[in-house]
């Protein structure tokens, strides 16, 4: 019998630049390492600004440079993801408060925690927003997100051999 996948959702602000490049750098690794049935992965935004939009040009050129498809529509973190996912993982502190403050009025099954507690490389207490800065902000983001999400995929199979 296998497992049930282990589910992944990817919270920013907007679902537009980090949170999906999270879901892209996640679900390259879980190709490159033949687990994509073992994982269920998602992102979304606190805000909803930008609902239905592909994640923003330049995120997806940086990206892309690194052979990473960002193949999401953004979408807003919604009461249900609280309970439909294992695991909820925020990019800064405004986003994980705005996740908690849901949580607390919500039924809430998921396991909430920063991004970047699964860094291994990389020293960082957020992963920065690059929407307002220039590229080389796109590129320092996806450095965090492979490093953390590196770190998420060894911490999630630790876990699922434990549970096995």
């Amino acid at each position: 019998m296998t497992a049930a996948p282990t589910r992944v959702l990817f919270i920013c602000l907007g679902n537009i630049c980090r949170s999906p490049a999270a879901e892209g750098v996640f679900l390259h690794l879980l190709e490159r390492e033949g687990l994509q049935e073992a994982f269920e992965v998602d992102s979304a935004g606190t805000g909803g600004w930008h609902v239905g939009n592909p994640a923003d040009p330049r995120m997806r050129s940086a990206a892309s440079r690194r052979g990473i498809h960002l193949p999401s529509r953004a979408r807003q973190l919604e009461p249900a993801d609280l309970s439909r996912f294992d695991h909820i993982l925020a990019m800064d502190a405004d986003n994980l408060s705005a996740i908690h403050a849901m949580a607390r009025r919500h039924p809430a099954s998921a396991r909430i925690a920063p991004i970047t507690e699964h860094c291994r490389r990389l020293r960082a207490s957020e992963v920065p927003d690059p929407y307002y800065g220039g590229p080389d902000g796109f590129d320092q983001v996806l450095d965090l997100l492979e490093d953390a999400c590196e770190g998420l995929l060894e911490d999630l199979l630790e876990q699922r051999r434990q549970l096995a």
